[in-house]
């Protein structure tokens, strides 16, 4: 690859991406509308808003590859019906004038809801709701003559991830020894992705053409419990296991008749009400990568939990 890669986004995913580019060595530029990004010194952070037409050319003059990781202003279909389609567009388009591969950070809601295990042979036709967008998306990056690669991940966990069902819903709550309430069940297994892993697979898939266009999955450990989650950040955190409980999905449904938050929760309960298993055995093996141990992943993600509770409150 060029010394020079750009990063759309700061959240977990993008800056897990600009910071590992950066310790390999690559320029990196990080486009947010606040400039914010990791502080590095192979970072240039810039002020982009990269939703508008023309505004990326600049930005991405020199860029063998664009690690698209921004998300919608809000967790629902219709914000991302009226928001993702035209910024990948115009992402695309400027990728493609500069000669850009474009990779995308992608979730399993176009696979929709599945038996067995999610492979990368599984068809991805989910129509409705959120789900229907990410087909959508997916679709339009196929169609577009800019080179792409997609790679799925399952829930996220790891460093920096915060609003999630195994970060903050999860990993404060521990630590303070209160009681875990989860989604779902808590004993149904269920694929839970290390975000470093999905950032070092989309980083090599970028390097190598012969991935272009196409799904991978990022490598992702064996499908656990909720419970064996909640063990596990216990177990690196050297605290006793919490009490555990569900939030019923009557009660999450119920409450999404009125309160579109929950609404939009209880669309996604079906991954949580049965076994949801992601395979990432075959793009595991095309990418020559493998998923950090669970132990070692507990252990980075309380650690920065901890971090982040003892860090200086901002002025």
């Amino acid at each position: 690859m060029s010394t020079v890669q750009v990063v759309t986004g700061a959240g977990p995913v993008g800056w897990t991406v600009a910071d590992q580019l950066a310790t390999q060595g690559h320029r990196v530029r990080v486009l947010t509308r606040s400039g914010s990004g990791p502080e590095h010194p192979n970072v240039e952070r810039l002020r982009v808003d990269v939703s508008v037409p023309g505004a990326l050319d600049a930005a991405l003059e020199g860029a063998a590859a664009v690690f698209h990781c921004t998300h919608g202003s809000a967790y629902s279909a219709e914000a991302w019906r009226r928001e993702l389609p035209s910024t990948e567009r115009a992402v695309l388009d400027a990728a493609g004038r500069a000669g850009a591969v474009v990779v995308f950070p992608e979730s399993l809601y176009s696979y929709g809801r599945v038996d067995g295990p999610i492979t990368e042979d599984t068809p991805r036709e989910a129509r409705d709701g959120k789900l229907g967008v990410r087909t959508e998306l997916l679709r339009q990056r196929e169609a577009s003559d800019t080179a792409t690669v997609s790679v799925a991940a399952s829930d996220f966990f790891g460093p920096r991830v915060l609003m999630a069902h195994a970060g903050e819903r999860m990993v404060p709550i521990i630590l303070a020894g209160k009681t875990v309430r989860v989604m779902g069940y808590l004993d149904t297994p269920h694929s839970f992705t290390y975000v470093p892993d999905l950032a070092a697979a989309m980083i090599g898939a970028a390097a190598d053409p012969s991935l272009w266009n196409s799904v991978l999955h990022a490598p992702t450990g064996p499908a656990l419990t909720q419970r064996a989650l909640v063990h596990a950040y216990a177990a690196a955190a050297g605290v006793p296991d919490p009490k555990t409980g569900v939030l019923p999905g009557w009660l999450l449904r119920g409450a999404g008749l009125v309160h579109r938050d929950s609404r939009e929760l209880a669309e996604m309960l079906y991954q949580f009400e049965r076994p949801f298993v992601l395979d990432s055995g075959r793009s595991e093996r095309l990418l020559g990568m493998a998923p950090t141990p669970l132990a070692e992943a507990a252990a980075a993600t309380v650690a920065w939990w901890r971090a982040r509770e003892l860090a200086p409150a901002p002025r």
